[in-house]
């Protein structure tokens, strides 16, 4: 029998992972028809490798093969990716430095390049000297406001005592006025009876002018006593509007810490930095070309959140649902077996890409399922391994690995 004669029924590309996609009662009907035709056609040494030969597939078939998995389970197979996140700057400018490059594994927050930050430096000083101006002058005006807060209660408490010292004075002098007013008139009547002299009549008149004058004084000191304690008491007013001068300042200088943040922010911007960890597979920029705001410099694929895209058969894609376990198994770990959820079934169905599956298989419908990883444990699995999958879509059935 030939070498070519096995061809039609047994296949082990690359891309079927050595499956057997004839039919093996089929491939032993053939090759009993050659061993017959072999024994009338020639001598009995070619029927006996003939025979040798069947009995060596047969030995390899029974070996080898192995049984499908147990209702329940749904095998697939793919290479392992990741989400991406493009890097970009929010700000134009120029790249002075790059931290990182393709292959590099890289944390949240690093630093991956740096943009040219002069002109951001002075801006962040003029920010900062204008917000240290402003809190001097702040400082200054709430020491004057305290100072007056103290002040204003002692003038008033001042004030006051003035006028009921000067209302005290006038009503003294208003008494002796009437006081020395009686004692005058009273010797102007006995002048005219001739009961006391002249003199004495004219020092009563003379002492209750005095007296009157003295009231008079003492009426315009309370006058001036209530002018002064208003005057004071306007310092409440004064207080007000020196709280409201504070409260401007305190407002500018506000402002001027939020325009200081915001100097700082535009300065940091600059800092190009990792929004997640993972390994930088693109670099797109070079040290000394000028980037536009929003322009991609890196792409970096997250570690922690690795899935395996899958093709699942149209005829099997109705027992899937999301959120159904799966287990991965990575060539590069062949006794590990790495936990996943089912999280994106895809709604239409396409051709079997053709980098996945054998010639034979191309044109069959299959749906893209993704399997994302629970966990990845010291980031052990990366972008572009293959990997196969067990996805389990009834409970009662236990795990098994991989069947090819």
């Amino acid at each position: 029998m030939s070498g070519g004669s096995l061809r039609p029924v047994i296949m082990m590309g690359a891309g079927s992972r050595g499956r057997v996609t004839g039919s093996l009662p089929r491939a032993f009907t053939l090759l009993f028809k050659e061993a017959r035709m072999t024994m009338h056609k020639s001598t009995l040494l070619p029927s006996i490798a003939v025979a040798l030969a069947m009995m060596a597939i047969a030995a390899w078939w029974l070996v080898f093969r192995q049984e499908r998995l147990p209702e329940g389970l749904i095998q697939a197979n793919g290479r392992i990716e990741g989400d991406h996140y493009t890097v970009a700057g929010k700000t134009p400018g120029k790249v002075v430095a790059l931290m990182a490059r393709e292959g590099d594994a890289v944390t949240k927050g690093q630093i991956l390049a740096s943009l040219d930050d002069a002109q951001a430096r002075a801006k962040v000083d003029q920010a900062r000297a204008g917000a240290e101006a402003l809190a001097a002058q702040l400082a200054a005006a709430r020491t004057r406001l305290a100072t007056l807060r103290k002040q204003v209660p002692l003038q008033v408490d001042a004030a006051d005592a003035d006028v009921a010292h000067a209302e005290a004075s006038l009503a003294a002098a208003k008494a002796a006025a009437e006081q020395t007013g009686r004692d005058a008139k009273r010797f102007q009547r006995l002048l005219k009876k001739h009961t006391v002299n002249k003199e004495s009549a004219e020092q009563k008149s003379l002492a209750w002018k005095v007296a009157r004058a003295e009231y008079a004084t003492a009426m315009a000191a309370l006058n001036q006593a209530q002018k002064r304690l208003a005057e004071a008491k306007l310092g409440w007013d004064g207080i007000e509007a020196r709280e409201s001068d504070v409260a401007a300042l305190d407002a500018r200088y506000r402002q001027a810490q939020a325009e200081l943040a915001e100097a700082r922010s535009v300065l940091d911007d600059l800092s190009i930095r990792a929004p997640a960890g993972g390994i930088v597979t693109t670099r797109i920029v070079d040290e000394g070309e000028v980037v536009a705001a929003g322009g991609p410099l890196f792409d970096i694929v997250d570690l922690d959140r690795l899935y395996l895209k899958v093709y699942v058969a149209e005829k099997q894609i109705g027992k899937l649902r999301l959120g159904l376990p799966a287990r991965i198994h990575a060539d590069a770990f062949p006794d590990k077996a790495f936990p996943a959820t089912t999280r994106y079934i895809a709604s239409r169905a396409e051709f079997t890409p053709k980098e996945v599956q054998t010639p034979d298989e191309r044109v069959k419908l299959v749906y893209a399922v993704k399997l994302y990883l629970v966990e990845n444990p010291a980031h052990r699995l990366t972008p572009g391994l293959p990997a196969d999958a067990v996805i389990r879509w009834r409970e009662d059935v236990p795990w098994a690995k991989p069947r090819w």
